[in-house]
């Protein structure tokens, strides 16, 4: 579990100075508002850019790749995002149940609460059941501390209750995100993590893209991102995490890597 103390980046830490700065700076020189204005507008959207930069580390701490003691150990992890879907999870659980591959799913609370049979079926076949927001809002990233709090705390009650397991990683919801969601994430010892490699799924309907796309990032260490939910259908109207998944498992396999979840990978 992460540390509940939130500790600053260099880069928060030096925007609390900044806007110290900007705030003596007008009192003491109130004709220069303009070229403070301008500076702070400038750290805005610096913030912003790096919000809407899904692998940044910049605003926290942000699992891109699993650490290197699990790389040495030639693991991999598969992470499933936007589920349960009752359509598509079962179909998904039982590919890795012939690849003999544990994986882990970033579940939106309000559909597990809907489907909460799928969602424990996840976890009785040795899945593990991650945050990935309350209700998948669009404008997730352009929450305030008690918007993020709120999705988080009522996700991760949620999940809890349905599979009796804690979450204690998060991803958001596209990956986007602003300044305040690490101290929230801190005082409930959520880990952010995101991903090293992406088939794009949610709209990219050509399994041997998708697949592609996965296999160029696939070497120990690496985090892989697919969707259950909201998945790109092929032109014969599959999931097309059905079609590529398989192909990604025998790679990894054929290649000597294992896929653990997450939360193995911690150890």
């Amino acid at each position: 579990m992460r540390d509940p103390a939130w500790h600053p980046t260099p880069l928060i830490r030096a925007s609390f100075a900044l806007h110290g700065l900007a705030l003596v700076a007008v009192i003491a020189a109130p004709t220069q508002w303009r070229w403070v204005l301008g500076a702070v507008v400038v750290n805005h959207l610096l913030l912003t850019a790096v919000g809407l930069w899904p692998r940044s580390r910049w605003l926290g701490p942000n699992w891109t790749r699993l650490p290197a003691a699990a790389a040495a150990r030639h693991e991999v992890a598969l992470t499933i995002d936007d589920g349960p879907d009752p359509h598509v999870t079962p179909q998904v659980l039982d590919i890795l149940d012939r690849y003999a591959a544990r994986a882990t799913f970033f579940c939106v609370g309000e559909k597990a609460a809907r489907y909460p049979d799928v969602c424990r079926e996840i976890v009785r076949r040795g899945h593990a059941v991650e945050n990935h927001s309350q209700h998948h809002y669009h404008h997730f990233a352009l929450l305030g501390p008690r918007g993020y709090l709120r999705e988080l705390q009522a996700a991760q009650s949620t999940l809890s209750q349905i599979t009796g397991q804690r979450p204690v990683f998060f991803r958001a919801p596209a990956g986007l995100r602003n300044p305040f969601l690490d101290p929230m994430l801190a005082r409930l010892g959520l880990t952010l993590a995101s991903w090293s490699a992406r088939g794009f799924d949610t709209r990219v309907g050509d399994a041997e893209r998708v697949k592609h796309a996965l296999l160029r990032g696939l070497r120990a260490g690496a985090i892989l991102l697919l969707h259950d939910g909201n998945a790109a259908r092929s032109p014969g109207g599959t999931p097309v995490i059905l079609d590529a998944l398989p192909a990604v498992l025998e790679s990894a396999a054929a290649s000597g890597l294992h896929f653990v979840r997450l939360r193995e990978a911690l150890s």
